[in-house]
């Protein structure tokens, strides 16, 4: 069950991404996080800085596209800014809206990158369908009370991880 919670790829941030090596491996669409993976979860929109990198995404033909558990409200002005498709509500690490990007857009498994900053849900989703997980720093330790039950959960796991030496935080690797 632990193996689930290990992410193939472990990065400080969306900008340390070897992004040229992701392509030549053969992903074709990179699926990001909103909340704590492109911003912090109190920021309503996309910064420049992050704007600039999806622009780079976009010119090495990458489809790009936002996943996020949060509301409609909370997911449009990133998508919009960014100019990418995206999804809200997703319940990840549920199948569905994975499954339906697949389907949708026309991607098998192997041709997918999904990068997050939570180990239940982005990391645990992302391998789950069998896409390449990347595992990502949360930008900000300012966040809600749900958010912050989870990383004390999450930080229990991850001792367990390191015990076993599946994975150790600031130990990262492709």
């Amino acid at each position: 069950m632990l193996e689930n919670l290990v992410p193939d790829k472990y990065f400080k941030s969306i900008y340390d991404i070897n992004y040229k090596s992701l392509k030549e491996s053969g992903i074709k669409c990179l699926i990001f996080d909103i909340s704590n993976t492109l911003e912090s979860e109190t920021t309503v929109s996309p910064s420049r800085k992050v704007k600039d990198l999806f622009e780079d995404l976009k010119e090495m033909d990458f489809k790009i596209i936002l996943m996020s558990n949060g509301f409609k409200k909370y997911v449009i002005p990133f998508k919009e800014l960014l100019c990418v498709d995206s999804s809200y509500l997703t319940f990840k690490p549920l199948k569905r809206k994975y499954k339906k990007v697949l389907s949708i857009f026309q991607f098998s498994a192997h041709e997918v990158a999904a990068i997050g900053d939570q180990l239940f849900f982005d990391i645990f989703g992302a391998n789950r369908m069998k896409f390449t997980s990347i595992l990502v720093n949360p930008i900000s330790t300012d966040e809600f009370a749900v958010a912050k039950i989870n990383r004390k959960i999450e930080n229990i796991v991850i001792n367990k991880l390191t015990q076993k030496d599946y994975f150790k935080r600031g130990r990262y690797y492709e």
